[in-house]
């Protein structure tokens, strides 16, 4: 198992930007990356792994046909998941401009590869995600920390019985085998916003779009398992598919930010400029080639939040630069490995749920502090980070808007 420390902030290199007075934390790292040219679309890079992933489909497709209505073809369902998780990364990347500047061509990469490829809503997903990156983390702001099936903090367990109550108890445990759902969940959740009348499609000709090519992704798909399986293999080929999806998107995304910083934890948190609000709140992952292939890049989640519209290749080279900064303002930067990751995130969820396995859920309200005592400002952070925080640097802001349709890429233009 990985091993994490806790280390003081590094010495600054001689070519570290320094805070101007008054001034953003993150205006210089951004003239930096500027600079660099990390920032520049890489459209002939994201051309073949579009190419690559569809051929990949396809070759899938080509043998279930080959195989014909057989039980021996549920194994194809492993690789048609992990090519599935590829286009939802290409429709991820599509969605921050990471592609391409050109708007309607990053809506048509994005609708074919969410709608037509996965059967889940872009409007939906663009407008739920666009909202975490404006405040990752933060529980009255952040979609993604919204009690539901799971909480994040202690005071979100308070009421919650019956199988809600279960599920909140042992949440830890059950964490894997509730992402079997989540491929089912995201098509769910987005067939219900297209419908909804304050849903976020903006106009009637949009919702036509994305409900036409939701309707072709489940006609097809379903088409396409019954002309080659018998409908009992069909239904447990595509049972099998989602589940290994949503385990594959589970793993991508569960370690980003779960028990990281919480800004409503701090007394200065709404107050956090861009740089810190971003770098606090998320958690990178150690790895090579493989590991970014795996989890979509979405390992340098600490990049990624800070410069939204960079292209996924450009992220691991701008780590260097990101860490510098970093360690240069004294502001705490995580990493650690890719099993420890999910220990610290599944720890998390575990010490969450304590309170109603021992039988002392806080009134609602409570334990929105750190460590249950009183709420801590930035300036504390930087100087004592918490005990088992996988800390290998040290990172800092002006903050994206907190509308509900901020653009995810504001911080770098």
């Amino acid at each position: 198992m990985s091993q994490t420390t806790v280390l003081p902030p590094a010495a600054a290199p001689p070519a570290a930007p320094a805070r101007v007075r008054g001034g953003s934390e993150f205006a210089p790292l951004l003239r930096t990356v500027r600079e660099q040219g990390l920032l520049a679309h890489r459209p002939g890079w994201y051309a073949r792994a579009i190419v690559l992933n569809l051929l990949g489909i396809a070759a899938v497709v080509a043998g279930l046909a080959l195989v014909g209505p057989s039980w021996w073809a549920l194994p194809l369902a492993v690789p048609l998941a992990l090519f599935s998780a590829r286009a939802a990364f290409v429709g991820h990347d599509a969605g921050h401009a990471q592609i391409t500047a050109d708007r309607r061509t990053s809506r048509a990469v994005q609708l074919v590869h969410a709608n037509l490829l996965l059967g889940m809503s872009r409007e939906w997903w663009n407008d739920k995600h666009n909202r975490h990156h404006a405040n990752p983390n933060h529980l009255d702001k952040d979609p993604d920390v919204a009690a539901d099936v799971l909480v994040f903090a202690e005071h979100q367990t308070a009421g919650r019985t019956g199988l809600r109550g279960f599920l909140t108890r042992h949440q830890a445990a059950l964490f894997f085998p509730l992402t079997t759902l989540e491929g089912i969940a995201l098509k769910a959740y987005g067939i219900r916003a297209l419908l909804a009348k304050d849903g976020p499609c903006r106009t009637r000709r949009e919702r036509l779009v994305e409900g036409g090519l939701l309707l072709a992704h489940f006609a097809g798909y379903a088409t396409l398992l019954l002309a080659l399986l018998t409908p009992a293999q069909a239904l447990v080929f595509a049972l099998l598919h989602q589940m290994l999806l949503g385990v594959h998107l589970g793993m991508a995304f569960a370690p980003n930010h779960k028990g990281m910083e919480r800004p409503d934890q701090h007394e200065d948190g709404d107050g956090w400029g861009h740089l810190r609000r971003q770098v606090l709140t998320s958690r990178n992952i150690r790895g090579g080639a493989l590991t970014d292939w795996f989890l979509g890049g979405l390992n340098y989640q600490v990049e990624h939040h800070l410069f939204p519209s960079m292209p996924r290749p450009n992220l691991r080279l701008a780590q260097p630069a990101v860490r510098a900064h970093c360690a240069a303002l004294g502001v705490p930067y995580t990493e650690t490995g890719f099993v420890d990751s999910y220990r610290q995130a599944l720890g998390h969820l575990h010490e969450v749920g304590a309170p109603l396995r021992s039988g002392s859920v806080p009134p609602a309200g409570e334990g929105a502090t750190l460590g249950g005592t009183h709420p801590v400002s930035a300036q504390e952070l930087t100087t004592s980070p918490p005990a088992g925080r996988a800390i290998v640097r040290s990172a800092g802001g002006v903050a994206p808007s907190s509308t509900q349709r901020v653009s995810a890429s504001n911080a770098e233009r």
